[in-house]
């Protein structure tokens, strides 16, 4: 079996889309599911949440100019059955580089391509920058699902409606046209607020059959964690936000298939 490949995508920032890559990953990896959580933002959050060190050139920065390959910037972690690409800040160049390409909108799936051959990782998980920008793009392109990352607040139906047409682009330029929307999961869920339960009502009637039914709490200790170069399960193990993740981690390997 070869590798499903998730992007995990929000334009906004501040949503808790990379709270939920690293910890989704991590969650998998626990459940010994071989992950690799690809680091895409050049902001480099998720190498650091996850205690992995920046450092130059090991990200998909070069692989994506033609040097080197996406195999040879594996890196291990802590966390057994989990193996990282982290992101350094040249990647920023890479968008603008690659929109001067050939091929500009595939050019993370032709990378990424050898290391879904080997067929060592169940579950890839790409972290996207929070704009929808040419590195964005790219990961739709190479993505079999798009988990977006919405948080529970007025605001976010607008996003979730932009993000559905960025889909629907790729799709219909034959791009990736076997792209599709895996799920939403609900964010910063405020169990103090109505609006939190009137947004999650909306996105359920909206899209009644991809929404997960797990909500990640907004706590404190999923802010924390990141500073610490930590997932939440190394962090608070016990915690609401641990909890999450862990039945997050078990809707994602039911739906999509994931166990040996």
């Amino acid at each position: 079996m070869g590798s499903t490949v998730f992007t995990i995508a929000n334009q906004k920032g501040g949503v808790g889309k990379t709270t939920t890559a690293v910890n989704l990953a991590a969650a998998l990896a626990e459940k010994k599911v071989h992950t690799l959580l690809i680091d895409l933002d050049p902001q480099a959050n998720a190498t650091s949440a996850i205690g992995v060190e920046k450092q130059e050139g090991r990200s998909l920065y070069g692989p994506l100019r033609g040097e080197g390959t996406a195999l040879e910037m594996i890196t291990p972690t802590s966390i057994e059955h989990l193996a990282l690409i982290p992101s350094e800040e040249d990647l920023a160049a890479a968008e603008i580089e690659i929109a001067q390409s050939e091929n500009y909108l595939t050019k993370l799936s032709s990378v990424l391509a050898p290391v879904k051959e080997t067929g060592g990782y169940k579950a890839i998980i790409i972290d996207c920058p929070p704009s929808m920008g040419m590195l964005s793009m790219n990961s739709l392109a190479a993505a079999d699902h798009l988990i977006i990352a919405l948080q529970c607040e007025y605001m976010a139906l607008e996003g979730l409606g932009q993000i559905l047409r960025n889909l629907e682009r790729i799709r219909e330029a034959g791009v990736n046209s076997a792209l599709d929307l895996g799920g939403v999961v609900m964010t910063m869920f405020d169990v103090r607020t109505n609006l939190s339960r009137q947004v999650v009502e909306e996105v359920k009637s909206h899209l009644p059959d991809k929404i997960f039914d797990t909500v990640i709490p907004r706590t404190v200790r999923l802010s924390e964690a990141p500073s610490f170069g930590k997932t939440i399960f190394a962090y608070d193990p016990l915690s609401p936000g641990a909890t999450a993740y862990k039945n997050l981690a078990k809707e994602v390997i039911a739906r999509f298939g994931l166990k040996k």
